[in-house]
């Protein structure tokens, strides 16, 4: 998308996001080891892991090739409506959100899935989203920013 003329918005919180998700796999790893056993949820946790999973990668494909870990917006573009889309405005997030909660509580890591859960979603709602909304506001207007 960077060679199509697309600029990356929200880079500075980036490296944040990043830490967040390696913190959630060292996380629920250890205190899946300490703990030992699957949780006696854990078929249902699987469940919600893998609709969360099909949802994240229905929002891929209806991205069809503009998708990105990174906030990168093409200028003139129309927004897509399409998929999960006609529903939400960030259903991939919601997917993030399912997906950093039932992994940890399959294993019973209730501290990470808790802890992770709780910070992923502030930075959802404080800095990601915002930065994306305001990056997807230039990408209509068809003004370019970092």
């Amino acid at each position: 998308m960077l060679e199509a003329g697309g600029c990356e918005c929200g880079a500075r919180h980036y490296p944040l996001m990043i830490s967040l998700h390696v913190l959630w796999f060292i996380g629920w790893i250890t205190e899946g080891a300490w703990r030992a056993q699957l949780d006696q949820l854990w078929p249902l946790w699987l469940g919600l892991f893998v609709l969360g999973d099909l949802l994240r990668y229905w929002c891929i494909l209806s991205l069809r090739g503009h998708w990105s870990t990174k906030i990168v917006v093409l200028p003139g573009k129309k927004l897509v409506r399409a998929g999960p889309y006609r529903f939400f405005r960030h259903p991939i997030y919601f997917a993030v959100v399912i997906i950093l909660f039932s992994v940890p509580m399959i294993f019973g890591a209730w501290i990470t899935a808790l802890t992770i859960g709780v910070l992923n979603l502030a930075f959802l709602l404080l800095v990601r989203i915002p930065a994306e909304e305001k990056a997807l506001r230039l990408m209509i207007e068809g003004r370019p920013s970092t």
